[in-house]
């Protein structure tokens, strides 16, 4: 199996709900870093599973959105607690949206909350 795989870093906040955490109930900034990784044994013409800057657009673009927001107020999070579980699948999902890596395999986000804390979510194509 090959993989590829990108990083970027990007601020936003948002507020736990549902339960009580403390301070994580009130609105809060966190330094996230998204890891994107595509596995697949099948490579394209150019011998790319997916070219990395067509990940690191389709990243930057998805970041941006997110960046320096309440996620809370976002769409993708209505009826939902904007947890790091939650996030992860959000940006996963976009990402399969916006770049096709050839034959099967899977699309991982790995989002930090910070240097110690991070969950992911996986996706097969």
């Amino acid at each position: 199996m090959y993989t590829v795989a990108v990083t970027k870093d990007f601020i936003a906040n948002h507020f736990l709900i549902g339960g009580d955490w403390g301070s994580e109930n009130s609105p809060h900034a966190h330094h996230y870093v998204a890891e994107i990784s595509i596995e697949a044994a099948e490579l394209d013409k150019h011998g790319y599973l997916v070219d990395i800057v067509e990940i690191e657009a389709a990243l930057d673009s998805i970041v941006d959105d997110f960046r320096d927001s309440m996620l809370n107020e976002k769409p993708e999070f209505a009826g939902l607690n904007p947890s790091i579980e939650h996030f992860s699948r959000i940006i996963c999902e976009r990402m399969l949206g916006k770049v096709k890596p050839p034959g099967k395999g899977s699309l991982s986000v790995k989002l930090w909350e910070n240097a110690t804390c991070w969950a992911a979510y996986r996706k097969s194509f």
